[in-house]
């Protein structure tokens, strides 16, 4: 009989009861599902957004003339489409000298290198008179609409009541979709310099796909060289068209942003590592403030608690800037990564570019401790000092944000392998497991064992209900 038919076969032998109890207790979304609670109509435009990030841009359609990849799932794919990858960018400009300050060099197509084109005579190269160039690597989308709806008053009071080793500081930018209106706390992108999913949105598609659009109407010309543009650049601007629905691209990968769930961290409170992450000084920038968001048009994205463990302030990391200034943001600054979805980035690559690779997540983990600087050395020196109990215990914390409820083998599904390891640990009712036991991924209700209450809660994981 079949991990599968043992499971529904026993859910079908008595399980009612407690299945009826199990559904109390929600199952948390797995990365790249949609926020709970969406409408259907809400659950349409997620899923047609979802279908939009992963489809190619032709050039008929507005590909290039200089571009980095052809599709948003091109770098955000794992995962799920909304994730990361370990494909980087590459930024430039002219370093700051002589009391000038730093250059991004827009008239020669700076800071952001476009590193693909459509075609010969339409290449874009980092230009001689950079002293400037840096990495940046795709940064996860999960929870993204969520992030958007955070209050900016919140934010805001993190920097005027900072703790008492830091002093981050808030990037005030202006929104695409509302150029008239107040200034909003930048909260998306290394350097925080986008506040929405839209402007994120718009300019992604301008910027690494070449796509023209509503608001970012005028092609990038290959270093800034409109001649070579008019010669490789064909389709009339804006690209971006309506759908037969009536939504432009862009609105379909913002749909697909704002509607993506958060990350889910299993088990969801109460780890031993994540008392000693708040005692190191972790918890200065990636603080544990529950944010309540916003009430907003969409009910499953309003009076939302979240936790993604990040200030979203900017924050001076010393040696590890990358010399670039955007904004309000210096050539050493960064803002604060949200470490919700951690589980899933760990293991690709991390800081901003995604220097930390090849390892296993414990090995990545601590390297991009190691390489932390300026506001953060207090915190990294005082996980130096930890003991090795210590430091497992608290990147065993940092390993339960982003991690499936059920998943084992940590591949953010619940399978066959899942059942297999979790056989031997099935109890009756009482305290068997503890939240820093590798058991508590399957104590769905945190009370200490994994009985047939969080039996039935297997199962609706397991078949998807």
């Amino acid at each position: 009989m079949s991990c599968c038919t043992r499971i529904l076969t026993v859910a079908a032998m008595g399980l009612a009861a407690s299945a009826a109890f199990a559904q109390v207790v929600p199952i948390q979304p797995r990365l790249g599902d949609p926020v709970p609670g969406l409408t259907a109509s809400q659950r349409d435009r997620f899923f047609k957004g979802k279908v939009a990030v992963n489809t190619p841009i032709l050039v008929t359609e507005g590909l290039g003339p200089i571009f980095n990849d052809t599709a948003c799932a091109s770098c955000h794919s794992q995962p799920a489409p909304g994730g990361s990858s370990l494909v980087v960018v590459t930024r430039f400009g002219k370093a700051a000298s002589g009391g000038n300050p730093f250059d991004p060099l827009e008239n020669l197509g700076g800071s952001l290198l476009q590193a693909e084109s459509i075609g010969s005579g339409c290449e874009e190269v980092v230009p001689p008179e950079a002293d400037v160039t840096a990495h940046r690597n795709t940064p996860l989308l999960f929870g993204l609409g969520l992030v958007e709806s955070i209050e900016d008053d919140d934010i805001a009071a993190l920097e005027s009541n900072p703790p008492p080793d830091v002093s981050g500081h808030v990037q005030w930018v202006q929104p695409v979709e509302d150029p008239t209106g107040p200034l909003r706390v930048g909260r998306f992108g290394w350097k925080a310099q986008e506040a929405t999913g839209m402007s994120f949105s718009a300019g992604a598609a301008l910027n690494e796909m070449g796509l023209t659009n509503r608001f970012f109407p005028t092609e990038n010309a290959p270093n800034g060289d409109t001649a070579a543009l008019a010669q490789c650049d064909s389709v009339p601007d804006p690209e971006d068209t309506p759908d037969q629905d009536g939504y432009y691209r862009i609105d379909r990968f913002n749909d697909f942003q704002r509607f993506l769930a958060a990350p889910p961290q299993t088990p969801k409170s109460g780890m031993t590592g994540e008392l000693i992450f708040k005692d190191i000084g972790c918890a200065s920038c990636h603080v544990d403030t529950t944010y309540l968001t916003k009430v907003v048009a969409e009910p499953a994205l309003s009076s939302i608690p979240i936790t993604p463990y990040s200030d979203f302030l900017l924050h001076d990391m010393g040696t590890l800037g990358d010399g670039i200034v955007q904004g309000s943001g210096t050539e050493t600054e960064f803002r604060t990564p949200a470490l919700w979805g951690l589980h899933a980035r760990g293991g690709i690559g991390l800081l901003h570019d995604g220097r930390v690779s090849g390892g296993t997540f414990e090995e990545n983990v601590t390297e991009a401790i190691v390489e932390h600087d300026g506001e953060a050395v207090t915190a990294r020196d005082n996980f130096a000092a930890l003991s090795q109990p210590e430091k497992d215990l608290m990147i065993a914390f940092l390993d339960s944000l982003g991690r499936v409820e059920f998943d084992l083998e940590g591949d953010n599904d619940v399978d066959e392998f899942d059942w297999f390891f979790l056989q031997p640990l099935v109890t009756g009712p009482g305290v068997y497991y503890t939240p820093d036991d590798f058991p508590s991924l399957a104590d769905i209700d945190q009370d200490g064992d994994f009985d047939l209450v969080d039996f039935a809660a297997l199962q609706r994981a397991f078949t998807g209900q």
